[in-house]
């Protein structure tokens, strides 16, 4: 997926705004390249996991689509550990056609890692920022 670094910033000013709780959101995509990012409430309130109202994510993905893309990815952060899916996001990781991008804010450094988790086995994927 190719993405435009100031949809990578909102995705980590969100990862930021929420700390030390994680945070998530889905990022739409249109031709293989992002479009959007929409953010998410996180109901856990919790710097260990998030979740996500069903309805919302529901209302979301039709947002999305009405505007003629897609969801691309699923991202969400982690506060305390590197950015990797842990067991629970390889456990929820309901859309094997999207990405899961992690951002890892525990330190000064922000690194943001995209995967593949489909049928529990998890692939880094690339994450081109571009123009």
């Amino acid at each position: 997926m190719e993405i435009a670094p100031e949809l990578i910033d909102r995705i980590v000013a969100h990862a930021r705004r929420d700390f030390p709780n994680e945070c998530c959101g889905m990022i739409a995509v249109r031709d293989g390249r992002a479009v959007s990012v929409h953010e998410a409430e996180n109901l856990a309130a919790s710097p260990l996991r998030f979740e996500v109202d069903g309805l919302e994510v529901h209302r979301t993905i039709e947002e999305i689509e009405d505007a003629g893309g897609e969801l691309g990815a699923i991202y969400h952060s982690h506060t305390r550990s590197d950015p990797l899916p842990s067991q629970t996001d390889i456990n929820l990781a309901f859309y094997p056609e999207a990405l899961y991008v992690i951002v890892g804010v525990k330190g000064p450094e922000d690194d943001v890692r995209a995967f593949t988790i489909v049928d529990g086995q998890v692939s880094e994927a690339v994450l081109e920022v571009g123009s």
